[in-house]
């Protein structure tokens, strides 16, 4: 007979581990490091309390996003979606100029994805900056695999309009911002 206790420990303990990236997630939904945090760390108590009912414990991942994504939803219920972006500095060991060359395009990024709408910002921010497939934004996110690809069409086409400029902009040899396609 197979000792599911062990298992529950060890999911248990890969749910903490977990808590890094389900917060920028939620950041890059909510735009708001404490209810990033408080959405995070809700995820977390709900995915300990039930981890005895995840029958497949390799889609771990998926299915704890798909709980962050139940108590955004949840939130976005309960309150007004217009919060006010927080800007975070990036800690980096570069000289002063590429800083700030890199923060200017970090908050039009940020500014970009944030005026998205919600459905295409949870989709582009699943996909290109978690690496999830489409198949797994559909399962957390409870919509059609076809709605996630045109979510994520429409996107990427938004902010390539909007930031076409920085593609533009011409590279120093310390500097090499660029967008590029992850998926």
């Amino acid at each position: 007979m197979f000792n599911y206790s062990h298992l529950t420990g060890q999911i248990k303990k890969r749910i903490a581990e977990e808590r890094p990236r389900l917060y920028r997630m939620a950041y890059a939904w909510c735009c708001d490091p404490a209810l990033a945090d408080d959405l995070a760390q809700e995820a977390i108590s709900k995915g300990l309390q039930k981890a005895n009912q995840l029958r497949e414990p390799e889609r771990l991942q998926s299915w704890l996003y798909a709980i962050l994504h139940n108590c955004w939803r949840t939130h976005l219920r309960r309150q007004r979606p217009d919060q006010v972006l927080d800007e975070e500095t990036i800690p980096c060991e570069d000289c002063p100029e590429t800083i700030n060359q890199r923060q200017q395009i970090i908050d039009r990024v940020r500014a970009a994805i944030k005026v998205l709408p919600l459905g295409q910002r949870e989709v582009i921010t699943l996909v290109d900056l978690n690496g999830f497939a489409y198949a797994e934004v559909a399962n957390i996110l409870s919509i059609p695999i076809g709605t996630v690809m045109s979510r994520l069409s429409r996107a990427r086409q938004a902010l390539l309009v909007t930031l076409a400029d920085i593609q533009q902009q011409p590279q120093t040899s310390t500097s090499r911002a660029s967008l590029r396609r992850v998926k």
